[in-house]
């Protein structure tokens, strides 16, 4: 984008699940004129489905351009969209100085445009903000990373890792530093996701593929994929989703994890803990351990071994 001349701002309201299929629908975009670049957030974590649209334009969008980017958010329909004229400036610059480093455990989280102050002491990732889920500025990722740190503290061991819904590919990167010689596999819905994923373990010299000392990925709707059918029981299972899905993927999660194997579930509110616990107790899992930031709790459940 032309940083020399104004620019231009379009926002919308969606919901989550229309902020996740995004990447996935960049397609039907691609044969405008001047393409937008798109980006989403959570203006307040306090309401986890409603979110914004933003799309960023050269020149002012017209009717047919603001039509095409409302599309790919239906929810939106009705509501009036906000036109504005950006200054010249390097936006994409300016919102990953907005986001602010994460201190989780021993990992500091940042963009590069922090990545001057990493203190020498943590385990680092640069990642930069995008349209995948899982920076670490959201309190269910620093949860989960909090988690696996306590984890390592205790002496935990892990052989076979997966990390389901990987979003940036965070989590699976953490826990392939904690624990180097296991197996670690990250899968997302998303094929955009797993695209910034490999583009994130690059940045951060993170080896991609099937050995030890790297991070296996896939594309695939949960544990739908013969990779990850395949290597499981996994000792450690890692979910960052959102209740509903975890609720009902409960009877597969439950069963991927080997007995006495751990599963780090996340993505849900405080009020819905209760509700997502007991879909994994009915399915042989005990909470052994939980950590909260604000609202949004980080669970850990382990698999009941048989006598």
């Amino acid at each position: 984008m032309n940083q020399q001349a104004d620019s231009w701002k379009l926002t919308l309201p969606c919901t989550r699940d229309e902020a996740e299929l995004l990447g996935s629908s960049l397609d039907l975009l691609a044969d405008l004129p001047e393409p937008p670049v798109l980006m989403s957030r959570e203006p307040d974590p306090a309401r986890p489905d409603s979110w914004l649209l933003e799309a960023y334009f050269e020149t002012e969008p017209d009717d047919a351009l603001i039509a095409a980017v409302r599309a790919l958010v239906p929810s939106a329909a009705g509501h009036a969209a906000i036109v504005e004229r950006l200054a010249p400036a390097d936006w994409l610059t300016l919102s990953q100085q907005g986001l602010a480093p994460v201190r989780a455990g021993r990992f500091f989280v940042c963009t590069p445009a922090h990545a001057h102050a990493i203190p020498s002491e943590t385990i680092a990732f640069i990642i930069e903000a995008s349209l995948a889920f899982g920076t670490g500025h959201h309190e269910t990722t620093a949860g989960c990373l909090e988690m696996l740190d306590r984890l390592k503290q205790q002496g935990a061991r892990f052989s076979e890792i997966a990390d389901i819904g990987t979003g940036t590919g965070l989590l699976a990167f953490a826990a392939q530093r904690l624990w180097p010689r296991a197996r670690v596999i990250a899968s997302d819905i998303d094929p955009v996701a797993i695209e910034i994923t490999a583009e994130n373990a690059t940045i951060n010299g993170i080896a991609t593929g099937r050995g030890r000392n790297a991070v296996e990925l896939i594309v695939a709707a949960g544990l739908a994929h013969p990779r990850l059918r395949g290597r499981a029981p996994y000792d450690l299972l890692i979910a960052n989703i959102l209740a509903g899905p975890l609720i009902e993927m409960a009877p597969v999660l439950a069963d991927a994890v080997e007995p006495g194997g751990s599963l780090i579930l996340a993505g849900l509110l405080d009020i819905q803990a209760e509700a997502v616990a007991n879909a994994y107790r009915r399915h042989g899992m005990r909470l052994a351990d939980r950590i909260d930031n604000g609202d949004w709790p980080a669970l850990r459940l382990v698999r009941r071994r048989t006598a």
